[in-house]
Parts: structure tokens; C-alpha cells; sequence
């Protein structure tokens, strides 16, 4: 009884092992001096489907290799002239034919000289005589390591190729970004001289095209974008995508407020009513003003481009409590317009990322989907986070988080 389980032990597991080695893809070089052994191993090799190639000594091996490349190499120990080891020392120093897995044949028992074939690059070992499942086994396992490795190596490359594009991708933005950001200081800085001539003429003169307000809204507006511009042109950057900012104890209803006599224009053009809602005891945000208010002008002018007229804007600041973090300053812009799906909102935030809503039509110009990329740059920058949620013909909410004043700052006002 006991011979008859194992013998049907036996059988399920040459079963399984020849199930598994079935229709092995690829090509050997078998390397003995033995007649007998190489008709077996052909034999045995073939009827798996994998591809043979065959060698009597270890020097028609190596002039073998340099026509034809094998997957992989069974390697006899014992055979005249170079011995199995010298052979695979040679193979293992070249460097067209030093990856290829070697695993040696042998009727060597001693642990020393299993140790030696292994010691030169060898992957592995069968014993003569030798079981045909385990030479099976065998080498399909590192017919499978071999092919794992030659994709992680080209996947590797693959990736070297694309992070040194990135790099040379970012080295021209930086040049064009600096390029661009000179020249347009020349011609801001000049707009900004004749606004300070009006500006102190308006004082003085009766009859004046432009009334006061507007002129001081434009200086202000210029100044903005003059520091922006600077901002490009600094030399250092922060660790944060290249944003750099400048805190300062800043009224975060004055960055909204200044977002919107920005986009006057294009309010009253798309007929946008805007509902700031902020309380009057609302602390201090410690934020670059500059690039905050280029958040809501983004923010806000997303809002119209992607909803028809007549849109209801709702722009608000509150204290949200942050278990871990402190209080922090919660920004929103809500719309009452198109709305936005799920699948939309996960990756709106990241570069070149556009809405697509069926009401962009024709009369929305074409955008890179630069505007929330930059945005959330910003926010990250000072320490802080942005979302969206929304609802499909509801309407959409944008949000961020900013530090306020007492978070980094001593009140030294007496």
C-alpha cells in the first residue's frame, strides 16, 4: 500500500511539473561531450517547445555564442580542454554573453566545488544523474527570472529616458519662463509710471478722463502683476515646485477684493453676480497677498469661463479648526452653475488637466488647464490644501486651506 501512494505521489507530481513547463518559450545551448546525455536533454527540451542548440566542448560553445545568443546555457562540469568551469569564466567576463543564466551539470557531489560554479556566476546546479522534472523545473525558473530582469532593465531605461527629457523640459521652461518674465517688466513698469503721472494730475485738475478710483484700481492691478513678474525672476526657489512666496499679516478680504476689481470687466460682460461673505472679525492670513489673489482670480475666472452668463459667484473666508495643525483660513468660491462630476474633480488639479463640460461650446477660449495646476502650487506653498466638490447642474465648490496670522507670527502691536 504504502508503494502504491508513492507511486501515485510521483506521477501527480511529474504531472504537475510537466503542466507547468509545457509550451516553455525560449532557447538553450546544452554543453556536454556525452552523446547520450545531449539525445536525452534534446529530446527532453524539444518536447517542451523550447529551442536547442548543442555543444561538444566548451571552446565551440564560446565560438558558438558569438552567431547565436541562447537564453540560456546547460553546462557540463567534466569535458575535454576547457572544463565547465573555465568556460563559464570566460562567457561570465564577456560582456555580450555575461548576462546569460548558466546552470551547470554535474556529477561532482563535493560542496566545494558546487561553491566554485556559483562563486563564477553560475545561477544553479543539477546533479548526474539527473531527474528530468528537476532539469525542467529548473530551468524554467530561470528562463523566467531571466525574462523579469530583461523588462526591469529596459523599464529602467525607459524611465533614465523620460526623467531626462523631463529635465531638459523644465531647463527650457525655466529659460522661457525667465526670458518672458524680463521682457514683460520693461513695459509694466512704464505702464505704471503714467499711471502715477495721471494719478497725481487727477489730484489737481478738474476735467480728467478717468475718475480717481479707477486710476488707483489700475496702479494697484499693475503693481500685482510687476510682483509677479519679479517673483519669475528670482534666482532661488523654494522646495515646492518652484513657487516662491513671501508672507506677510495680509486682510484676506482685501486679496478677494482685489481679485475682483481685477476682473471687473469680465464680470459685468458675463453679467456675474459676486456675494462676498466674510465677517468683520475675521483674523489675519499670513500669506503672499500677490500670489493669494492670483488664486482667486484663477479660481473666479474658471468659474465663468466654464458656465454660461448670469452666473451667482458666493466667495467666502472662515476659521476651520485643524485637530492636528491649528487653525487654518477656509477659502471657498461656489457657483450655482454646470457643476462638475467625480471623475472630473480627481484629477482637475494636475498639469494640463481641463473641464470638459458640455457648455464650454465655442465661446470659451482654448486653455492649457495651466490655471488649477498653478493654483494648488500656491496653496501647497503656504502650507495649505484645495479641493473641489460638486454636483452635475448644482454647481461646483472650490476650496482651500490658508495659515492664519498667529500660526507663525508674534502680535507686537502695543
Amino acid at each position: 500500500m504504502r508503494d502504491l501512494l508513492t507511486s501515485i505521489t510521483e506521477d501527480i507530481s511529474k504531472n504537475t511539473i510537466s503542466n507547468l513547463c509545457h509550451n516553455l518559450e525560449g532557447c538553450v545551448l546544452v554543453v556536454d561531450d556525452n552523446p547520450t546525455n545531449l539525445s536525452v536533454l534534446v529530446n527532453l527540451l524539444r518536447d517542451v517547445g523550447l529551442r536547442v542548440l548543442v555543444a561538444t566542448d566548451g571552446e565551440s560553445a564560446i565560438e558558438q555564442i558569438e552567431y547565436v545568443k541562447p537564453d540560456l546555457i546547460l553546462l557540463d562540469v567534466m569535458m575535454p580542454g576547457i572544463d565547465g568551469f573555465e568556460t563559464c569564466q570566460r562567457l561570465k567576463a564577456n560582456v555580450e554573453t555575461s548576462k546569460i543564466p548558466i546552470i551547470f551539470m554535474t556529477a561532482l557531489s563535493e560542496t566545494v566545488d558546487k561553491v566554485r560554479g556559483l562563486s563564477l556566476g553560475a545561477v544553479d546546479y543539477v546533479t548526474k544523474p539527473f531527474e528530468h522534472e528537476e532539469v525542467l523545473i529548473r530551468i524554467r525558473t530561470h528562463l523566467t527570472i531571466a525574462k523579469q530582469r530583461e523588462q526591469i532593465e529596459s523599464q529602467n531605461l525607459n524611465l533614465q529616458s523620460e526623467i531626462s527629457d523631463r529635465k531638459r523640459a523644465e531647463e527650457a521652461l525655466t529659460i522661457f519662463l525667465h526670458a518672458v518674465s524680463h521682457d514683460l517688466r520693461n513695459p509694466v513698469t512704464g505702464l505704471l509710471m503714467v499711471l502715477n503721472n495721471l494719478s497725481q494730475t487727477a489730484g489737481n485738475e478738474a476735467n480728467i478722463l478717468l475718475p480717481r478710483i479707477i486710476l488707483e484700481r489700475m496702479q494697484q492691478s499693475g503693481d500685482r502683476q510687476l510682483a509677479l513678474i519679479n517673483s519669475l525672476l528670482e534666482s532661488h526657489v523654494n522646495d515646492v515646485h518652484g513657487i516662491v512666496i513671501h508672507p506677510q499679516p495680509v486682510a484676506i478680504r482685501e486679496v478677494i477684493q482685489a481679485a475682483i476689481n481685477d476682473l471687473l470687466s469680465l464680470l459685468d460682460k458675463e453679467e456675474t453676480e459676486v456675494n462676498l461673505q466674510i465677517s468683520d472679525d475675521i483674523p489675519l492670513a499670513h500669506i503672499d497677498a500677490a500670489s493669494i489673489c492670483r488664486v482667486f482670480q484663477n479660481l473666479i475666472a474658471n468659474a465663468i469661463k466654464h458656465n454660461p452668463p448670469n452666473l451667482q459667484l458666493t466667495i467666502s473666508a472662515t476659521i476651520k479648526t485643524e485637530n492636528t495643525a491649528g487653525n487654518m483660513l477656509l477659502c471657498e468660491v461656489v457657483d450655482n452653475g454646470v457643476g462638475i462630476s467625480t471623475e472630473q474633480s480627481e484629477h482637475l488639479f494636475e498639469l494640463y488637466a481641463q473641464g470638459k463640460t458640455k457648455t464650454n461650446l465655442n465661446r470659451r477660449s482654448l486653455s492649457l488647464g495651466l490655471g488649477l495646476y498653478i493654483c494648488r502650487q500656491i496653496v501647497e506653498a503656504h502650507g495649505g490644501a484645495i479641493g473641489v466638490t460638486g454636483e452635475l447642474n448644482v454647481g461646483s465648490r472650490f476650496w482651500f486651506t490658508l495659515p492664519i496670522r498667529d500660526r507663525y507670527t508674534v502680535d507686537l502691536d502695543v
